[in-house]
């Protein structure tokens, strides 16, 4: 898609969430159970059988750098991420003693992306090679979980490949030959696992490690059309014609667009062409990505996603090759952008996504995040699957509520349930969407039916921003949903979340506040109707930390006929 392809703004757009608070059956479970009970039995071990590769055909490129802090702590022996730290000689393979986020990045050998970044092959290889043999001593031989989970050998097989020189410089004749044939019988298990991996990118890793293992190991042309096969089906089951997610979280979109890239640069390494399903997913996912950065190009926070910096950003839209302007109005990935002078409003006008799709889902329908230029003016708190491992549970969880975000929330309670387990219950069902493009800015109108059953509204939020980008309008209503009404009134409140830095004052009369931006930048928020107040609030940054912000809250009542609250943002400087 070039720069100058035109933007498509819908009239009017009704998104409809279906099965939403079903998980995997009963059935589903028990036939997933039985399916990993009978990786470790002698018929599996049979089937794992076959020839030992010699080498490799190529070696690819990563198109990505990876992490210099946690390239350095691998250089001191200590193996990092997400705030834990384990010195190596602690890892215990056998008896893991550490959280599942780090525990995936481990297994997964993406760690080698950091080493190599930060070392040269001498300096790196030794400390590759020594997790590799401890690695191999627990897993090359037995088929358990999580380490042989079909995910995380689609991703490993990426990563050794691409990082070969930092796992076979070895002169240990034995060493080697063990690890290729790992990597054989690991492509092997992916054979018949990468279909029964869970829809959306854990199918979409599994079957880039089964064409990756099918371009590069010798003899591998039918598992390279097997592969490029099931990676269409799953593209096709996980990514949206617009190139959103199904699963509706922008940290899934960027790790798929990755895996695609990565993938891609294997087939590069043999001089051939990639599918046309690979190269039209990159072609539509970009623009949906993009479609959720701020003006400064950093991913902005939605469905337990913490912000991503614009830097790295703007390195994996590079390693894409895809130039494209911002998808403005998403079709079914549900966030539109409205885009006027320095600001950038990015709003959630969508149901959350289906349990089975979504681990860890939020309830942010019709909340809102806007920026001024390079500053962050209103933000959600975000995080909730990025934060570090020493964020309490139950912090993380509260992450993932409405009012951890910025719009509005009836009787202090989830447009959306949060089940104990984490899933996405009843609630938001239904979207109603329009959307006007005109000379005195762009205007967005939607509604939800989330308070709909327990309390009787309906939250219909209208926006407007103009067209210098100096002023945000809002509305806020609660409208009686058809013949549920109660008669008790219902109390609500609608918040701001105010980006890191962001200084709040409120002004005498106690309708209004003044906003001062890092950069100095003075804004204005007004308010009719309901009672304003400035409370503490946190943002989780790019590393996974809470920082301690402020929040604007505008809380009232609604009687049984409903309420509107009107407000604004306006650049004062």
């Amino acid at each position: 898609m070039s720069d100058d392809t035109p933007d498509e703004i819908e009239e009017g757009k009704r998104l409809i969430r279906h099965g939403g608070s079903g998980g995997l059956s009963l059935a589903e479970r028990v036939s997933e159970r039985f399916r990993r009970l009978a990786w470790r039995t002698p018929f599996h071990a049979l089937r794992l059988r076959g020839r030992h590769p010699l080498k490799l055909i190529a070696v690819p490129e990563d198109p990505f750098a990876g992490d210099p802090r946690r390239g350095n702590a691998l250089l001191d022996e200590r193996m990092a991420f997400r705030g834990e730290s384990i010195a190596f000689a602690d890892l215990d393979f056998a008896k893991p003693n550490w959280k599942p986020p780090f525990g995936e990045h481990l297994h997964s050998f993406a760690w080698l992306r950091d080493l190599s970044t930060v070392a040269p092959r001498a300096i790196g290889a030794p400390i590759a090679e020594a997790l590799m043999r401890a690695w191999l001593a627990v897993h090359a031989e037995k088929v358990s979980e999580p380490a042989w989970g079909a995910e995380l050998w689609g991703r490993r097989i990426l990563h050794w490949t691409a990082h070969a020189p930092l796992i076979l410089s070895s002169s240990d004749l034995v060493y080697r030959s063990l690890v290729l044939n790992t990597l054989a019988r690991g492509a092997r298990h992916l054979d018949r696992a990468a279909d029964k991996a869970p829809a959306g990118v854990a199918r979409i890793a599994a079957w880039c490690g089964v064409i990756a293992a099918g371009l590069l190991i010798p003899g591998g042309d039918p598992r390279r059309q097997i592969g490029e096969d099931g990676l269409t089906r799953a593209i096709e089951q996980a990514v949206h014609e617009d190139g959103g997610v199904a699963a509706r979280a922008p940290l899934v979109q960027l790790d798929i667009i990755m895996l695609l890239t990565m993938l891609r640069e294997v087939y590069t390494a043999r001089r051939l062409a990639p599918p046309a399903a690979l190269s039209a997913a990159l072609g539509r996912m970009v623009p949906a990505l993009q479609g959720v950065c701020h003006a400064d190009h950093g991913l902005s926070s939605w469905q337990g996603g913490g912000p991503v910096r614009p830097e790295r950003i703007d390195e994996i839209v590079a390693a894409t090759g895809v130039r494209a302007r911002p998808l403005r109005q998403a079709r079914d990935w549900g966030y539109q952008r409205l885009a006027q002078g320095d600001a950038v409003v990015i709003v959630d006008a969508a149901p959350p996504p289906i349990a089975r799709l979504a681990a860890g889902g939020c309830a942010s329908t019709l909340a809102f995040e806007m920026s001024d230029g390079a500053e962050r003016l209103v933000v959600n708190c975000g995080g909730a699957r990025a934060a570090i491992a020493q964020i309490p549970q139950a912090l993380a969880d509260g992450l993932r509520t409405t009012a951890a975000h910025s719009t509005l929330i009836v009787g202090d309670s989830n447009s959306t349930a949060i089940h104990p387990d984490g899933t996405l219950g009843r609630g938001v069902a239904e979207v109603e969407q329009a959307r006007q493009e005109s000379a005195t800015g762009s205007r967005i109108e939607a509604s939800h039916d989330g308070y709909a059953r327990r309390f009787g509204f309906l939250h219909r939020r209208q926006l407007l921003l103009a067209a210098d980008g100096r002023e945000l309008r809002g509305d806020d209503m609660l409208l009686p949903a058809g013949k549920r009404r109660k008669s008790a009134a219902a109390i609500f409140a609608i918040r701001f979340h105010l980006g890191a830095g962001v200084e709040a004052a409120p002004t005498a009369d106690g309708m209004a506040a003044l906003l001062r931006l890092p950069s100095g930048k003075l804004w204005q928020f007004r308010c009719r109707g309901g009672v304003l107040a400035i409370e503490e609030s946190l943002w989780i940054d790019p590393d996974g930390r809470p920082v301690s912000t402020q929040q604007i809250v505008v809380s009232g009542e609604a009687t049984a006929g409903g309420e509107t609250i009107g407000w604004a943002l306006k650049r004062a400087t």
